[in-house]
């Protein structure tokens, strides 16, 4: 069981010492560390002060709490992930393939280099009201991105119309990648292969989104 978190402090002023800047990305970085070797719920506020050696003060002139600090981890590692989703999201006509498997290949990527973060946030965010609103969001400007994708293809024929509408679709296709995605991240078989993984995850959106041109 994670201990008392203890008191909250005033964010009424900084603390002094160590640059406010360098302070704030030490907490980032220790707690990213952290997840490394144990769960998020198994970690106190108190370990993240001992590993950073900051004061209790310090650390709640930046944060509100250590899911707050989570949620920062989080922004950071999604926004990696939109940047990732660009090619197709702007793909031409006749690049459906290789723009979906270049972005799943990407989310791959990212969620083996930020597992430790993903898998926090995946396994607590209907914990705590703040998480799973944020995770909400995340997964919601996914399947709007996704959604819009899908509306224009259908529009220009490359993608056919179907009898489920354009934003359940995108909202399936999301939230099955983010289950797939922290299997991986879990080591859960046989989606810890990433080549089966991504393998697998690019046949679905091309056989959901572009049958004619699935390969053989």
């Amino acid at each position: 069981m994670a201990r008392s978190e203890g008191p909250r402090r005033s964010r009424s002023t900084p603390p002094s010492g160590r640059d406010e800047r360098d302070i704030r990305k030490v907490i980032l970085d220790v707690t990213r560390e952290l997840l490394n070797e144990r769960r998020f719920d198994e970690i106190a506020v108190a370990d993240v002060l001992a590993a950073a050696e900051i004061s209790r003060g310090s650390f709640y002139f930046y944060f509100e709490s250590k899911q707050d600090v989570l949620a920062e981890l989080v922004r950071q590692a999604v926004g990696e992930g939109h940047v990732a989703a660009r090619p197709w999201l702007g793909h031409e006509e006749n690049e459906q393939y290789a723009t979906v498997r270049h972005g799943i290949s990407e989310g791959a990527r990212l969620w083996r280099e930020q597992a430790p973060v993903l898998r926090a946030i995946v396994e607590n965010w209907r914990s705590d009201p703040k998480l799973t609103e944020l995770w909400l969001q995340q997964m919601d400007g996914y399947t709007t991105a996704t959604t819009a994708r899908i509306d224009q293809d259908r529009a220009t024929g490359a993608s056919p119309k179907g009898p489920v509408d354009a934003h359940t679709l995108a909202a399936t296709l999301t939230w099955l990648g983010e289950r797939l995605y922290y299997l991986a991240a879990a080591g859960v078989p046989p989606f810890d292969d990433e080549e089966a993984l991504i393998d697998v995850l690019t046949h679905i959106w091309m056989a959901t989104l572009y049958p004619g041109d699935v390969p053989d």
